[in-house]
């Protein structure tokens, strides 16, 4: 017996999200589509121009938007970020360095901070358990 594989297909703004582009930016018939999992990988390893403009200029989805700020999307709602923005935008931002930005940066560098100490403390006492079983 054979079995019958079904194309695997995704709504458009899944598809947006693993592209890392925002779905209201994108062409039409991207948006009004499914996208396949073959269409996916396609895109993926050769971009179209339009796929290569949006990640370039923007307009970025707001986990984009963080990432280029080195904030946290929370982060970006408590300054006031609440849509997508051109990398013109984003690096704008950047020159006038708010103090809300530089409050969620350091926010986000404790965060991260706090989780190297905690993933290190769980080694150490992984590795005490290890000696004591030995």
């Amino acid at each position: 017996m054979t079995s019958h594989q079904s194309t695997q297909t995704m709504k458009p703004a899944t598809a947006a999200k693993k592209l890392g582009v925002y779905l209201e930016a994108t062409p039409a018939e991207f948006q009004e589509g499914v996208v396949s999992r073959t269409e996916l990988n396609a895109l993926q390893a050769e971009p179209p121009a339009w796929l290569v403009e949006l990640r370039r200029n923007g307009p970025h989805p707001r986990p984009v938007v963080a990432s280029k700020l080195g904030v946290s999307i929370a982060g970006l709602a408590r300054g006031g970020v609440t849509e997508a923005l051109t990398t013109e935008q984003i690096e704008a931002i950047k020159q006038e360095n708010p103090e809300w930005l530089q409050k969620e940066r350091a926010t986000q560098a404790d965060v991260r901070k706090e989780a190297v100490r905690i993933k290190e403390k769980q080694a150490q006492d992984a590795a005490r358990r290890a000696g004591k079983q030995d």
